[in-house]
């Protein structure tokens, strides 16, 4: 006889404590099986290296050895189309329920209805359950139910909206001795078909000094003065619910904003999810980008002659990170000193960033182009040169990423700074008139 059981399906909240899916699932249930599934529509177009997948499979390692610590079941690791592994499990189990955390992002939204749709037809339950966002869809709306389109209305409402209970977390980690004790797969990284990354993501840091210092340090990317929060709230090692807790205990707005404005890109994303590809301003779309491939080329690998945008893109050539004041630098490069497409630079950061999350990097990338929600003025083009004096007055930051920046060997400016901004502004001005 089939053993009877409920499925939870991790995605990008690979932590046992306060996840309310897997609280969900294991309050609701008598028996439990989690599992992970490498997509392959996610996987096929990555490079077989690449630090993320890397990172996701080392978590699910670490979890499993906790729960073996602890004489609990495991996490079955699966891969393939989820549509194909979820037809294989309820061949071989007795399905009730599959619960899983809403992912908002357009192939996350198909793939969930196609699986709802699946599972429906077999009368399982599909439950979807909010985990990544404090406040998701439309539950932070103007008063006619409008969504908000400008960052600081729907900060002040989502802060009206917001109470402590809001980050009450879910002790799922009090009940994992549901998970059912079953010889569920495993996979190693060469079967998954990637190889050992030589680069690794870094370990977040969010201490009481760094909050209450953020204000004053996040600006200047040579101080080691950055959270690294971003990979771990995207794939979920961390509960956003206590980050959030953190951030309040310090009575910390400017770390608490930041928080609310990637849930602001969130809704944003799931509002209009064509601006993951158009415009969020349709005239933007008629601008003549010039797209020159050898450009991009030298822009991609940090040798157009600024030397704070060639330290910042060989920062995250190396490292999978780059800091948030320098990659607004490096996209305004792009669009505006160079007249090439946003979409271009969103796509070379989708897959070089450690914590790409589709949402703010669309969200951003619209910003610096001018293209998008409370973006920035188009004339707005900042002076690579200028924006040492103000950031890295002491070059610490460059002579650590472009040590060469004074070698003969280093490249001539790819672009004059006067011209490309006149040529940026006629460029713009013909497209939007």
């Amino acid at each position: 006889m089939k053993k009877e059981l409920s499925i939870f399906w991790f995605r990008r909240d690979l932590r046992l404590t306060d996840n309310a899916g897997l609280y969900h699932a294991l309050t609701n249930s008598k028996s439990v099986l989690p599992i992970f599934i490498f997509d392959n529509h996610i996987l096929d177009k990555l490079p077989k290296d690449d630090a993320r997948v890397n990172f996701i499979h080392q978590e699910l390692t670490r979890l499993n050895t906790h729960l073996s610590n602890k004489g609990f079941g495991r996490i079955g690791l699966y891969q393939g189309k989820p549509l194909d592994v979820f037809r294989s499990l309820i061949e071989n189990y007795s399905v009730s329920s599959v619960y899983t955390n809403k992912d908002y992002e357009p192939y996350a939204r198909e793939r969930d209805t196609c699986i709802e749709q699946f599972l429906t037809s077999r009368d399982i339950e599909f439950k979807l359950v909010k985990d990544h966002v404090i406040f998701e869809e439309s539950e932070v709306v103007k008063d006619d139910g409008k969504p908000y389109v400008v960052y600081t209305p729907y900060m002040k409402k989502w802060k009206s909206k917001f109470t402590q209970q809001c980050i009450d977390p879910n002790p799922s980690e009090n009940y994992l001795h549901k998970i059912t004790i079953l010889d569920v797969p495993s996979l190693s990284i060469e079967d998954v078909g990637f190889t050992l990354s030589s680069q690794h993501i870094a370990s977040y840091k969010v201490t009481p000094k760094l909050i209450q210092e953020y204000e004053a340090t996040r600006n200047f990317p040579a101080q080691d003065a950055t959270s690294k929060l971003g990979p771990h709230l995207r794939f979920g090692t961390v509960s956003t619910r206590e980050m959030m807790r953190r951030a309040i205990a310090e009575d910390n707005e400017v770390f608490w904003q930041e928080l609310i404005w990637r849930e602001f890109f969130q809704q944003i994303l799931w509002h209009f999810p064509h601006t993951k590809d158009q415009a969020f301003k349709p005239k933007y779309d008629r601008i003549n980008w010039r797209n020159n491939e050898d450009e991009f080329k030298r822009w991609c690998a940090g040798e157009t002659g600024y030397p704070l945008v060639d330290a910042g893109m060989r920062q995250l050539n190396e490292t999978g990170f780059m800091h948030n004041r320098i990659r607004m630098l490096v996209g305004s490069f792009l669009c505006k000193h160079l007249l090439i497409d946003w979409r271009w630079g969103e796509a070379y950061f989708a897959e070089k960033l450690h914590d790409y999350e589709m949402a703010s990097n669309v969200g951003n990338w619209q910003w610096v182009a001018g293209s998008g929600v409370d973006a920035a003025p188009y004339f707005r083009i900042f002076n690579p040169t200028s924006q040492i004096q103000k950031f890295d007055k002491q070059l610490n930051y460059i002579n650590k990423w472009v040590p060469d920046f004074q070698e003969l060997t280093y490249p001539e400016p790819i672009v004059d700074h006067k011209f490309a901004r006149e040529r940026c502004l006629n460029t713009y001005k013909n497209a939007l008139n």
